[in-house]
């Protein structure tokens, strides 16, 4: 089925279809002006003969405003410039035979194409891909790439969503870079934004007003999915990204924040089931992830194959936060919910999250999530950094900066063997200590507001650092991000070392046996103590044994089964170790 919107090779030129049911007349802007026919619904369409690919385009509306095609598949000159024609089918793949990877052998690796290297291109980051490789990551996630305004940013802000950012090279670079990852075994997943619309450069509220409602999200103005052509236009987007593209995941930001009303079907449902035909109809693996600071199990399967309503993991922020807690001690906002570590960390262990229903205070004193325990493990995306837990603290310093290594070390050899999936940020793999603080691109008045709230926001860090606190619109705040690839330390490499190491075991011992696998139990004792165990999809037992906190434990051993890491526990426990066993 053709999409609806956008621009459209033909075998006769260039079809356009735009929706702008509050406009009265809409031109289409060549080389000469095309009056477009208004069709029902407020669709608005224009056949060009003999037009090609590469053709810029724009949109006058009602003989008032210039604005690029909300579908835009390309913007050589940023989000205000005009949208460019792409023949998709054009580009030649050679990783033609490529149907993806098991859910079971992800290991994600979340990156930012701006500061992954030095050149900050798609291109670029091809000279890196073999690292991945050879570092047992098996898919690389990107940081958003919807178009946004400016030439630097996280890409949240993004506003015309079917366009990857030009500050990062063309369509066609991309696609290669997804190719050349495919030819490596590597899976690509993208982060997507669904929430809402960055606040420069989006112009739908002029010619189609009924695609926000009045309800806000903490961006902006939410985003009206009752309606079906707005429903379409997300769904569609979804399947531009893992058709045009071949992406073989996407990631949804905060969808908590997408409105849905309750007893009607989700625009999160909708996209899942349309996911779910496409990987029926190619055969190919496609995953699909959450961000839900809700918590709710509900919407969440990891054995859904294909999806079919559901998604196959949640990134759990729980996992993270009671890490950082216990590590640095921190208890600050939403820290302030895990004021027992050890303990919410054996829940976590023992059934995904932490928060299942019980009481939190940060989230309004209200019960946050919905039990968890009966999912498989692999449902939970675990991890000790991210570009937010990074980036949202004033000098978007890492946890290197803010822990010991040895206890990096420990967390890193439980959250790389758990039977979760883990993810690491761009960089932890070998303990870069490069910061990643919050940067963007904005101009005037806006630009002026974003540094202010920042201010007001961070007073205390203000107050604290003063002029050490990176100015977020200064272009030399994401050059301090650009990752140091020539420069590791001797301790750096052996850090990528240990992570090597502990990816290779779960390449031969936990992949193999993660499908089927099931939550089972974990106990966290005061002296430090912490025990797990979870029933593999093969019916062997894995077993974790783990003494975090900085002294010696007494520990009676009785862990049963071969030791595939850390070696037998013995009577007394190192400060900071970990040892894993199979079988028994």
């Amino acid at each position: 089925m053709r999409p609806s919107f956008g621009a459209k090779p033909t075998k006769d030129g260039v079809s356009f279809r735009l929706w702008a049911p509050g406009a009265r007349r809409i031109d289409l802007l060549l080389a000469r002006r095309h009056a477009m026919q208004r069709r029902q619904d407020g669709w608005y369409v224009a056949e060009i003969a003999g037009l090609t690919a590469g053709s810029p385009y724009k949109f006058r509306i009602d003989d008032e405003i210039d604005v690029p095609d909300p579908a835009s598949a390309f913007q050589p000159e940023d989000v205000f410039g005009p949208s460019e024609v792409i023949d998709h089918d054009a580009f030649a793949w050679r990783a033609k035979d490529w149907r993806g990877r098991p859910w079971e052998e992800t290991v994600l690796i979340e990156t930012h194409v701006g500061t992954f290297t030095r050149e900050g291109t798609y291109r670029a980051m091809i000279d890196k891909l073999d690292h991945l490789v050879t570092s047992g990551i098996t898919a690389l996630e990107l940081m958003p790439l919807a178009d946004f305004a400016g030439r630097r940013g996280w890409g949240y802000d993004g506003v015309l969503w079917y366009a990857p950012d030009s500050a990062y090279g063309r369509p066609e670079d991309l696609k290669t870079l997804i190719d050349e990852a495919h030819l490596r075994g590597l899976m690509v997943f993208l982060d997507v934004v669904y929430n809402h619309f960055g606040p420069e450069g989006n112009y739908l509220g002029r010619y189609a007003p009924t695609f926000f409602t009045d309800a806000h999200t903490p961006w902006g103005s939410a985003i009206d999915y009752r309606v079906p052509q707005v429903r379409a236009f997300a769904v569609e987007n979804a399947l531009s990204w893992l058709t045009d593209y071949r992406f073989d995941g996407l990631r949804l930001d905060a969808a908590n924040h997408i409105i849905a009303i309750p007893g009607e079907q989700s625009m999160l449902h909708d996209l899942s089931v349309a996911t779910g035909e496409l990987a029926k109809a190619t055969g190919r693996h496609i995953h699909l992830v959450l961000e839900n600071g809700d918590n709710r199990a509900s919407l969440l399967d990891a054995a859904q194959e294909p999806p079919s309503g559901k998604y196959r993991g949640q990134w759990n922020d729980d996992y993270h936060h009671v890490w950082h807690v216990m590590l640095t001690g921190e208890l600050n906002g939403y820290y302030a919910d895990y004021q027992t570590p050890r303990m919410d960390l054996a829940r976590a262990l023992a059934s995904g999250f932490v928060y299942q229903g019980e009481i939190s205070e940060f989230w309004g004193k209200k019960p946050r999530g919905e039990a968890s325990g009966e999912l498989p493990p692999a449902t939970f995306v675990n991890f000790l950094q991210n570009h937010d837990q990074i980036g949202n603290r004033p000098l978007g310093d890492r946890l290197e900066s803010l822990a010991s290594p040895e206890q990096i070390e420990a967390a890193l050899a439980v959250t790389l063997l758990a039977p979760m999936v883990p993810m690491l940020f761009q960089g932890e793999e070998w303990g870069s200590k490069m910061p990643f603080p919050f940067f963007c691109d904005f101009q005037g008045g806006l630009a002026d507001a974003v540094r202010n709230g920042r201010k007001q926001e961070y007073a205390w860090a203000y107050a604290k650092y003063g002029d050490e606190v990176p100015d977020p619109l200064d272009p030399a705040t994401p050059q301090s991000a650009v990752l140091d690839w020539a420069g590791r330390t001797p301790e750096q490499d052996a850090r990528l070392a240990l992570v090597r190491d502990l990816l290779a075991v779960r390449r031969k011992e936990i992949m193999p046996r993660l499908k089927g696998a099931r939550f089972g139990d974990a106990e966290a004792e005061d002296n430090g103590l912490l025990t797990a165990h979870w029933r593999m999809g093969d019916g062997t037992q894995l077993r974790l044994t783990a003494n975090l906190s900085d002294k010696h434990i007494a520990h009676s051993n009785n862990d049963a089964g071969t030791p595939i890491w850390g070696g037998a526990a013995g009577e007394r426990l190192p400060p900071w170790s970990v040892v894993w066993h199979l079988g028994g």
